[in-house]
């Protein structure tokens, strides 16, 4: 068993776990760090192979160390020279790589203060862990940074199902003139579409969500964020809303989703569960195409296949999926009609998103069950404190569990971009240093 007194154990060794345990060091506090994938620095988001998948914010805007603005763009003016604009969007493969090299130097410049294990955790006893390779790991309190799950929408239905399109050589089989159709019409199907076409993939691509709702662009140059007016802040939400509907009619939302970033969370954290449970239901599909954009240059390619005739984007919901050996039926229902359709397919990918699911979990599911852990009144994830510590069924906060990064978005919601990550990294760690 590995066991410290003085360790934190640091469960996800993608950006979350990573830069945690790169600050810790900073801070003094040793951590080992558990990663399934092995990559770490990595996780999902940037262990992309392809070039052209992009970041979704403008290099100034991605330094992984709050209070550091320029450290990326620095170090790709170092390292990447010709990716170097403050303003541009670099390649998710590069940031990967940047995330990795200030690992790397903090564990050189701290010697010790951070030990890897490449292993699954799958069961979490106290604040001792429990790895599939490998002996426990102990210390005096577990930080949950396990990122995104894969989506569940369309999982184990056949052969020509890809329900996680993240997998290695996921979209190996797909020829150049297979159809294909896509549950999700966010950015991984944003991301989807462009590899594929990247890969020489010519065919037809039909597309299904809820809403039928695709991401937003970023505009050429940045947008200066709108002075916020005490009517989008304060009042019941639907005056806000109506307030925020008559700024964007001046055709200035982008400047307006720059002014309501900073203050996302704290609006979050002050609504009630009434208002939290409308917004969801009524103006998160809204939300997320506006305030998490995609790069003038890939918008500017999903505009080119759908005016080519070759991305046909609906809205609707899935019925059901059946796969056989070569083909792919998905039945639907259109948004507004009574009768389903089908769309056949050579392959069909899940682009539904995350997911999450604590109640499932391995690690989380018998927390919750021993009433260690709860989730919050929506059941969007596990209920924290400002801390990002756990709080138990009866609401108390328990000082040696603490969960980082997407799977606290339920007690924060913005906390799935690296700007507000790292933001999140900081108070973490000063709460564990402290």
């Amino acid at each position: 068993m590995t066991s410290s007194s003085d360790q934190i154990v640091i469960v996800g060794g993608g950006f979350s776990g990573a830069m945690a345990a790169a600050r810790l060091a900073e801070r003094g506090v040793a951590s080992t760090l558990i990663d399934a994938r092995g990559d770490f620095g990595l996780g999902v988001a940037y262990s992309t192979p392809f070039d052209g998948h992009l970041l979704n914010v403008r290099a100034n805007r991605m330094s992984a160390v709050d209070g550091r603005p320029d450290d990326f763009v620095r170090w790709l003016a170092a390292h990447h020279p010709g990716h170097a604009d403050p303003e541009g969007f670099a390649p998710r493969r590069l940031y990967g790589l940047y995330v990795q090299d200030r690992l790397r130097s903090i564990e050189t410049a701290h010697p010790g203060r951070i030990t890897r294990i490449h292993g699954r955790a799958t069961a979490l006893r106290g604040t001792t862990v429990a790895c599939d390779d490998g002996d426990p790991v102990t210390g005096r309190a577990v930080v949950l940074a396990t990122g995104n799950p894969a989506p569940r929408t369309a999982s184990d239905t056949g052969a020509r199902v890809i329900s996680d399109p993240w997998a290695p050589g996921a979209l190996d089989g797909i020829g150049a003139e297979d159809r294909v159709a896509i549950i999700g019409t966010g950015l991984t199907m944003v991301d989807m579409a462009i590899w594929l076409q990247a890969r020489g993939w010519r065919g037809p691509l039909f597309a299904l969500s809820r809403r039928g709702l695709g991401p937003r662009a970023h505009a050429n140059q940045p947008d200066a964020p709108l002075a916020l007016s005490p009517r989008l802040t304060h009042g019941p939400a639907s005056a806000r809303l109506a307030a925020a509907r008559r700024e964007v009619e001046t055709g200035q939302w982008r400047n307006l989703m720059e002014a309501l970033r900073p203050v996302t969370a704290d609006l979050w954290r002050a609504a009630d569960v009434v208002t939290r449970a409308r917004w969801v239901r009524h103006l998160r599909p809204y939300w997320d195409v506006h305030r998490h954009r995609i790069a003038p240059t890939i918008a500017a390619e999903i505009d080119g296949l759908a005016g080519a005739g070759r991305l046909t984007v609906v809205a609707g919901r899935v019925v059901s999926v059946a796969a056989t050996d070569t083909t792919v039926t998905l039945s639907y229902r259109p948004k507004g009609t009574r009768d389903d359709r089908t769309q056949t397919a050579d392959w069909l990918i899940d682009c539904t998103g995350p997911g999450h699911d604590p109640a499932r979990d391995p690690l989380t599911g018998p927390l919750i069950a021993a009433g260690r852990a709860r989730l919050d009144p929506l059941g969007l994830g596990l209920d924290l404190d400002e801390a990002g510590r756990v709080l138990g069924a009866d609401g108390t906060p328990d000082p040696t569990l603490l969960v980082l990064g997407p799977p606290a978005r339920a007690t924060f919601w913005e906390t799935v971009a690296v700007p507000d990550i790292r933001k999140r990294i900081e108070v973490l760690t000063g709460a564990l240093a402290e």
